[in-house]
């Protein structure tokens, strides 16, 4: 085996031993030298068997050693911000780490200025479509979570920009970090790449199914458990009683908080004063039900995380636990496949989840990330994993299903017309792949091709080019007709590039333009906003039982302002129809101004869904303010304040005042209710005056001040208010003392 420290600068080996790092994991050890030697790479093993450490090597070795540029790609946003962290530790070598996730219209000017870029596979995407120079200047591209080409949704753009990648820029190496899969060899063969897979774990993992109250583990041993009322809460509460950490999983949002409210409330010891104090601060201008549950449950050690919660809340959990200050999570599985939150004991409640009106059991891949989330790095000679059962036969289940069975193969889900649509749009509007068989000939590279072959694949091509045709997207210069030869030149419209660099759906963009040339003067917000929540780029609510009337009633009052016919009440359409309304709705009460828990009350939706349907629906409305300038030019100017009330969730009359930095939706009210209306009432005011609005105060007031008049000059005598005591920052300090070996550099 070859030395991997003769093969680094002697810098880096100085950062990995300040972090008290001279040796590898066994995984690492077979790894490390295959990277740093320039070989792609498949690296297929369990949670926290160091597969970060190994790609982190590698893109510092490529930047120090070749200049060389690097991309880090991950699936969730949460997860770049968390390899941005780590990835800084070598910023002090002069390395020079950013992270991209935003703006898909944007081909990020500063990136030339990076050396190593974490990005989210659907940014990269982004990314390629506007700057084709940037792929050929990467020497290194690291693909994390690979095993999520499973993924319908995430899957395909991943699968997508690897093989654009290793299309446009030959002699890239890729590293694919993935957990263990059935079908690992077969990733491999597809990236032309050397394979490291090992079951190895940092910490023995002990995978067990509780039943009664005896724990029947796969090594054939067993462990009692006091049994109380809740087969959950006797295993969260064995796990606190020794000092561990619990994960709990469960298949549904409402069940995380219903359990960690029954929880909070079983548990006897006095809240942490830190812990209060932190809380009082963090939730200090939260009215929201699911927020103030969440802080009573965190007083008492517990929490509940899901999609429903703020970033921000979600991110005070997970920081909390890191600390050691909550001592059980209740989450859904999402959790599992994103941040690195280790826990003494991870317990999975329920093993399947509601899907196309039914209940359908969960992958074992999924299962097996929960489970792998068991045993802390340095603090835990072992992690348990326990999966509950209430009878004898489904006992027997979860142990031959999941605990005795191998995670399924991973399997592209490149094939499907809908998912592809808008890769063959881009490919032709960057002149990638300018004829249908060209297009196939990349569609070959693909990690469907490689596992099926070019089954379907000529149809579903033809298929694509005739939409984008029909729709007019597409072209075939120097003809009105579609040519359906595989070598007839192919060119995008003007509408087809735009519709590219927009990053959205070719349908949407259809609805979207169609939306458009409907439109007639008058008030239409609710038909703008109802049009962007019927492109398939909008996840939709879905409708409760006692929905149907009122949203039905809705539509009868606000008819005129639909930009699109009502279906008929009779058909399948209609309900369709009516989740979009419903959709449409929350936009429109959040540009409304009404707070969160009216909204959680009137549609279901916690601050964490309103955040992300506004968040879409600022993006959607953007691309049809850009398609307006070639399909209604009228439309402009109304479709730029709808954006700009969605981006802040104000109504029309303190838009002017939103835009002042340091001033959102809650100051810009109460200056208008006390007569600021606009820049310039307050250009004409005193500092005072502003300084007294509610929320503002003096320093505030006179970063205002300068905002709208250039020419003001602060009072030397002025001087901010002093600031409250901030509460503790809380770092990670376990009740265990740690052991000497890799810290979480190296541990994820």
């Amino acid at each position: 085996m070859s030395d991997w420290k003769s093969m680094l600068p002697p810098k880096v080996l100085e950062i990995l031993a300040e972090d008290g790092i001279t040796s590898l994991y066994p995984p690492q050890e077979k790894a490390v030298p295959l990277v740093l030697k320039g070989k792609n790479l498949v690296l297929a093993v369990p949670t926290a068997s160091g597969k970060s450490l190994v790609a982190y090597l590698a893109a510092v070795k490529r930047v120090l050693e070749d200049h060389g540029k690097v991309l880090y790609i991950v699936p969730l946003k949460a997860l770049a911000a968390e390899k941005l962290e780590e990835l800084r530790r070598f910023e002090q070598l002069g390395i020079r780490v950013g992270m991209s996730i935003g703006d898909y219209d944007d081909g990020d000017r500063d990136l030339d200025k990076l050396d190593i870029l974490v990005a989210t596979s659907e940014k990269a995407d982004a990314i390629m479509r506007h700057r084709a120079e940037w792929v050929r200047s990467m020497s290194l591209v690291i693909a994390d979570e690979v095993h999520l080409l499973n993924d319908p949704n995430r899957g395909p753009t991943l699968e997508i920009t690897l093989a654009k990648f290793r299309m446009l820029n030959p002699k890239v190496q890729v590293i694919a970090l993935s957990a263990t899969v059935g079908n690992s060899k077969e990733m491999a063969e597809w990236l032309n790449a050397e394979l490291v897979a090992m079951d190895w774990r940092p910490v023995k993992l002990k995978e067990g199914v509780l039943l009664d109250d005896t724990i029947n583990f796969t090594d054939n041993s067993r462990r009692k458990v006091k049994r109380l009322d809740d087969q959950v809460w006797s295993l969260v509460k064995d796990t606190i009683d020794e000092g561990g950490q619990a994960l709990v999983f469960v298949n549904t949002r409402r069940s995380t908080e219903t359990l960690a409210v029954k929880f909070a409330h079983l548990v006897k010891e006095k809240p942490d004063e830190a812990v209060v104090a932190q809380l009082n601060e963090s939730f200090r201008d939260e009215h929201t039900s699911i927020g103030l549950s969440l802080k009573d449950c965190i007083r008492n050690g517990m929490a509940f995380h899901n999609a429903a919660l703020s970033s921000e809340h979600r991110s005070l959990v997970e920081k909390l636990f890191k600390a050691g200050k909550i001592k059980c999570i209740i989450a859904t599985p999402t959790l599992a496949a994103g941040i690195n939150l280790p826990a003494r004991r991870v317990i999975v409640r329920d093993v399947n989840r509601f899907d196309d009106g039914g209940y359908v059991p969960l992958p074992v891949m999924e299962v097996k990330q929960m489970c792998g989330r068991a045993g802390r790095p340095r603090y835990d000679p072992y992690g348990e994993a326990v999966l509950i059962a209430k009878t004898v036969e489904q006992s027997h289940m979860l142990f031959e299903n999941y605990l005795l069975g191998a995670p399924e193969d991973v399997v592209s889900k490149v094939g499907n017309e809908r998912v592809l649509r808008a890769h063959v749009l881009a490919l032709i509007a960057t002149d990638t792949a300018n004829t249908r068989a060209a297009i196939l000939d990349f569609l070959r590279r693909t990690f469907y091709a490689h596992q099926r072959g070019e089954q379907g694949m000529e149809e579903a091509v033809e298929n694509i080019v005739r939409f984008l045709w029909e729709e007019g997207m597409v072209r075939c210069p120097g003809t009105e007709m579609l040519a359906l030869e595989p070598e007839a030149d192919l060119k995008a419209t003007f509408f087809g590039r735009r519709v590219s660099d927009l990053y959205i759906d070719p349908m949407s963009a259809v609805k979207l333009r169609d939306g458009l040339l409907a439109y007639v003067p008058g008030e239409k917000t609710l038909g703008f906003l109802h049009a962007v929540c019927s492109t398939p780029d909008m996840l939709n609510l879905y409708l409760k039982r006692d929905d149907f009337d009122q949203l039905t009633e809705v539509v009868l009052e606000r008819k005129e302002e639909m930009l699109f016919m009502v279906p008929d009440m009779e058909t399948p359409d209609y309900e369709y129809f009516l989740a979009e309304v419903k959709t449409a709705l929350v936009l429109d009460s959040w540009i409304a101004e009404k707070d969160e828990e009216e909204m959680h009350r009137a549609y279901g939706t916690g601050p964490g869904d309103i955040h992300n349907k506004v968040e879409i629906g600022e993006w959607l409305l953007y691309s049809m303010r850009e398609m307006s300038n070639i399909f209604n030019k009228d439309c402009y100017p109304i479709l730029t304040k709808l954006m700009t009330r969605m981006r802040y969730g104000v109504r029309e009359d303190i838009l002017e005042l939103v835009e002042l930095k340091g001033v959102g939706r809650i100051r810009a009210r109460s200056l208008q209710k006390r007569g600021f209306t606009s820049w310039e009432k307050i250009r004409e005011a005193d500092v005072h005056s502003i300084s007294s609005v509610t929320g503002i105060g003096d320093t505030l007031a006179e970063r205002i001040k300068k905002q709208v008049d250039p020419d003001f000059v602060p009072s030397k005598s002025a001087r901010p208010h002093p600031r409250k005591e901030e509460a503790p920052e809380f770092k990670s300090e376990p009740k265990d003392e740690p052991k000497k070996g890799q810290t979480k550099l190296l541990d994820f």
